[in-house]
């Protein structure tokens, strides 16, 4: 008896089999792989969004929290600011004075018995007036601080000494002679004698070797202030 095999045609398996579904297959396994690229790419995408997310969100607090701190120091940095213009307007101002008691202390020291003062003016800047002082010319030339001085002494060498003797004051970097001249006129030292700088008293000169002087010492390292003030 001869075997009927009763399964349809297009079911049967075995060597001789077709594959059914041709292309179609095909496009559907590349839309499905396309799908998962897809759906992973857009994992991916979320997670970075969200990583930069949390960084934003974290750098906004750490602003958040820096301007508040420097809130908080903002009065400091203020008190700071007050106290170093504080500091420059006293620094300002001990620049700006100069000791003229140190001065007369040490001028006093230094003054010979042979040499007598009728006048003494001292400024910190030559426009500085004084009442009732007389001025000496050469003080226009000295911007700083400076002594005029005018008086008379024992001889033209008494002068000299005298001279050399105010070089020793501290500050003092050079003492301009404006005259020295004897009574009878006959030694001068610098031209102009009594006429000079509107000293032309000769109290003084009560004998004919003694010297009438003007003089100027000049404290030319001293700084400048940005106001004068009358001196002794």
């Amino acid at each position: 008896m001869r075997p009927v095999n009763l399964i349809p045609t297009e079911q049967r398996r075995g060597p001789g089999a077709r594959a059914k579904g041709g292309p179609l297959t095909y496009i559907v396994l590349g839309a499905l792989v396309a799908l998962l690229a897809g759906v992973t790419l857009l994992v991916i995408t979320n997670n970075q969004i969200s990583d930069r997310e949390a960084e934003v969100s974290r750098l906004e607090s750490e602003n958040a929290a820096a301007e508040a701190r420097a809130a908080e120091l903002a009065a400091y940095v203020e008190l700071q600011t007050v106290r170093d213009q504080r500091v420059a307007t006293v620094t300002s101002l001990a620049d700006s004075r100069f000791d003229w008691e140190r001065v007369m202390n040490e001028l006093a020291l230094i003054l010979p018995s042979d040499v007598w003062l009728t006048n003494l003016t001292g400024t910190v800047k030559p426009e500085v007036a004084v009442n009732g002082a007389t001025s000496v010319a050469l003080r226009a030339s000295v911007p700083g601080p400076a002594l005029e001085m005018i008086g008379c002494a024992k001889g033209q060498e008494a002068v000299a000494g005298f001279v050399s003797d105010l070089k020793d004051i501290d500050g003092v970097t050079r003492v301009a002679m404006q005259s020295s001249e004897l009574a009878s006129g006959s030694e001068s030292g610098g031209g102009g004698g009594d006429s000079a700088g509107g000293g032309g008293s000769t109290e003084c000169q009560t004998r004919d070797f003694i010297a009438k002087f003007q003089l100027v010492a000049a404290f030319d390292a001293a700084p400048i202030p940005a106001t004068g003030t009358e001196g002794e």
